[in-house]
C-alpha cells in the first residue's frame, strides 16, 4: 500500500488508513484507540488555514510550524534566543564593509530526504525560485531589489559551498539575516523539484502537495481538515528525531481536544479554550507549556467600502469593542491585551492602549461622519475560537452604537481567500511574524507600495486598500537606519499613526498555550510557529 515517488515515501488515503489502524490509532475521532504508539506523538489541532505545502507560497500560521520541522533554510532563529540567529545549512557568513554582499559558506555533506546532496546550487534555486513564483511571501525577498529579471544576478553559487547574495541598499544586517530565517527562505530540493516541474513552473504545481525538503522530518500525507504526517527524516545531517512520526489530527472542538487528551487519544492538545484550560491544570498526568507569541488578533476595514473609509468611522470601532471583558474571559490564558501592531518582544514594540468601550464616544464620531443611526455591515470570520467569540462579542459592542454587522463564518481557507481578494468589509484574524524583525509587521500594516487590484506586494494595509504612500516612505526608512535608538523611535512614531488612522483595530497578543501528557518529554513552544518543534521531541 506504501507508494515511493522520487525517493519520498508517500500513501494513499487508504494504505494510510491501513497503516494508522494497525498501530491503533484512527483518523475518525469516535473510533480511537485510548493509548498513542510508543514511537508517535499524536497532537490535537485545528490546522484549516492550510491552503499549500509549497514554501514559496506558503504565507499560514499552521503551515509554517509544518515547514519549520521538515525544511532547513540559510539561517535559523536560535531556540534559546529569538534575537539571534544560527546558521542551519550555513556554517557561516560574512558581510561586506558596504554592507551590500552577503557571502555564506554551506556545510558539506548535507543530503535531502531523497538522498540528493545539498549543495549552494540548490539555495540559490530556491530562493530564485520563490522570487520568479511570485506568490504572497515573495516580498520578504523582494524588498531587497530581487526581481525576476535580476535574480539570478543577484543569488548566486559560486561554487558547491558558497552562496552570494547581493542586496540593493545597505540594511541593518540583522534585517537581511532574520529575513533568512523566514519559511519562503526554505531549501528545497532542485533535482526533485525539477523532475515534477511542468511547462516551467518550478514545481509549482508539484509542491502544493508534495515534499522536497531536508529538515529533521518530512512531510509523508496531508490530507486538509483532516490529517498531517511527519516523519523522522533518516538522512537529516543533525540529531535524529526521536520519534518515529507526529501525528496532527483536525481536531475543531476545544471540549474534544481536552477529553482525547484526558483519555489518552492524543498527546498533545493545542486549541484549547481558557475553560478547558482551567480544568486541564487541575488534570493529574497532564501539564501546560505556553509561550508568549509574535503574533497579533486584529479586524481590519476594508477602504473599498466608502463608509469604511471615512476617518471618524475608522476611529468609532475602535471605540465600539470590550477589550477589558475580551481580555478576561475569551483571551484569558491564551493571549493579553495590545493595540499596536508590533508585538511586545521586538524592537520597538509600543504598548500604548489607548481605546476601551466608549458608547457614546462612538456614537459622536459616526454622527460627524454623518451616520447618526448606523450601517449595516459584515464581518468575515474562521469558524474557531476564540476568534468567533470574539466577533460575537464586537457584534453586541457594535449594536450599542446602531451598526448591525452580519458575522460570515467560514473555514480558514475560505475567509483568507476572500480576505486577500479585497472582497471582505471587516475582517477578523491573526497576523504572525515572518522573521524576528519589527519590520516584518510594519512593512504589512504600514506600507503599501502599489494600491493597484494586481499589484504584487500584497501587503495587509494593500488588502485593506489603504493607500498609504508617505508610511510607506517612513516604513522603507525605518529598515535603512543602522542606529538602534534612531531606529526604535521611528516604528514608535508609526505605531502611534496606526493607533490614530488606521484601518486595523489591533485586539490582542497570543499566548500560545498546549497541554500534553506527562509522558512526553521536551515539547516546547517558540515565539513564532516555525520554532514550534516537534522533531526533538520524546516520550518515556
Amino acid at each position: 500500500m506504501i507508494k515511493k515517488s522520487n525517493g519520498i515515501k508517500t500513501l494513499n488515503r487508504f494504505g494510510y488508513l491501513a497503516a494508522t489502524a494497525a498501530l491503533g490509532v484512527f483518523v475518525s475521532a469516535a473510533a480511537v484507540q485510548a493509548a498513542t504508539p510508543a514511537d508517535t506523538l499524536v497532537l490535537g489541532w485545528t490546522f484549516d488555514d492550510m491552503i499549500t505545502l509549497d514554501p514559496a507560497e506558503s504565507f499560514e500560521l499552521s503551515t509554517g510550524e509544518i515547514l519549520g520541522n521538515t525544511y532547513d533554510r540559510l539561517l535559523r532563529l536560535d531556540p534559546n534566543d529569538a534575537s539571534k540567529v544560527i546558521g542551519d545549512v550555513a556554517e557561516s557568513w560574512e558581510v561586506s564593509e558596504d554592507g551590500l554582499t552577503y557571502t555564506f559558506k554551506i556545510r558539506e555533506g548535507q543530503k535531502f530526504a531523497s538522498g540528493n546532496p545539498l549543495t549552494a546550487e540548490d539555495v540559490a534555486y530556491s530562493l530564485i525560485r520563490a522570487v520568479k513564483i511570485d506568490k504572497s511571501p515573495s516580498f520578504i525577498l523582494t524588498q531587497f531589489g530581487f526581481k525576476p529579471d535580476n535574480v539570478e544576478e543577484k543569488i548566486k553559487a559560486t561554487d558547491a559551498n558558497t552562496l552570494v547574495i547581493t542586496v540593493d541598499q545597505s540594511y541593518a544586517p540583522s534585517f537581511v539575516l532574520n529575513c533568512l530565517t523566514a519559511d519562503v527562505a526554505s531549501v528545497v530540493d532542485k533535482k526533485l523539484v525539477e523532475e515534477n516541474a511542468k511547462d516551467g513552473d518550478y514545481g509549482y504545481g508539484w509542491l502544493k502537495t508534495n515534499y522536497a525538503g531536508s529538515g529533521p522530518m518530512i512531510v509523508r500525507d496531508w490530507r486538509a481538515n483532516e490529517i498531517v504526517v511527519l516523519e523522522r527524516n533518516d538522512n537529516y545531517r543533525g540529531d535524529k528525531s526521536p520519534l518515529k512520526r507526529a501525528i496532527y489530527r483536525y481536531v475543531k472542538e476545544s471540549a474534544t481536544q481536552r477529553l482525547m487528551l484526558e483519555k489518552g487519544d492524543i498527546d498533545v492538545a493545542r486549541n484549547l479554550e481558557p475553560g478547558d484550560i482551567d480544568a486541564i491544570a487541575k488534570t493529574e498526568g497532564v501539564s501546560l507549556a505556553s509561550a508568549p507569541k509574535g503574533t497579533v488578533y486584529y479586524f481590519s476595514l476594508n477602504q473599498k467600502n466608502e463608509t469604511l473609509a471615512k476617518p471618524e468611522v475608522r476611529e468609532a470601532l475602535k471605540y465600539l469593542v470590550d477589550y477589558s471583558a475580551i481580555e478576561s474571559t475569551l483571551i484569558k490564558h491564551i493571549g493579553v491585551q495590545h493595540q499596536t501592531f508590533l508585538p511586545k518582544g521586538l524592537l520597538g514594540a509600543s504598548d500604548e492602549k489607548p481605546y476601551k468601550l466608549d458608547v457614546a464616544k462612538a456614537k459622536e464620531l459616526l454622527e460627524k461622519a454623518g451616520l447618526k443611526d448606523g450601517f449595516n455591515i459584515t464581518m468575515d470570520v474562521r469558524s474557531s475560537q476564540p476568534v468567533t467569540g470574539i466577533a460575537e462579542s464586537i457584534q453586541q459592542t457594535f449594536a450599542q452604537a446602531g451598526i448591525k454587522m452580519e458575522i460570515i463564518p467560514g473555514d480558514g481557507k475560505q475567509t483568507l481567500t476572500k480576505y486577500r481578494a479585497r472582497k471582505h468589509d471587516l475582517y477578523i484574524g491573526q497576523w504572525g511574524t515572518d522573521y524576528w524583525d519589527p519590520n516584518t509587521n510594519a512593512d504589512t500594516f504600514a506600507s503599501n507600495p502599489d494600491n493597484k487590484d494586481d499589484a504584487s506586494a500584497k501587503t495587509l494595509a494593500w488588502r485593506n486598500a489603504w493607500d498609504i504612500p508617505e508610511l510607506t516612505k517612513e516604513t522603507k526608512a525605518a529598515v535603512l537606519e543602522r542606529d538602534t535608538e534612531k531606529r526604535t523611535q521611528m516604528y514608535m512614531d508609526l505605531q502611534k499613526k496606526l493607533l490614530d488612522d488606521g484601518p486595523f483595530v489591533i485586539l490582542f497578543q497570543q499566548t500560545e498555550v498546549a497541554a500534553y501528557r506527562n509522558n512526553v518529554e521536551n515539547y516546547k513552544l517558540g515565539v513564532t510557529f516555525t520554532t514550534n518543534s516537534v522533531y526533538d521531541v520524546s516520550k518515556k
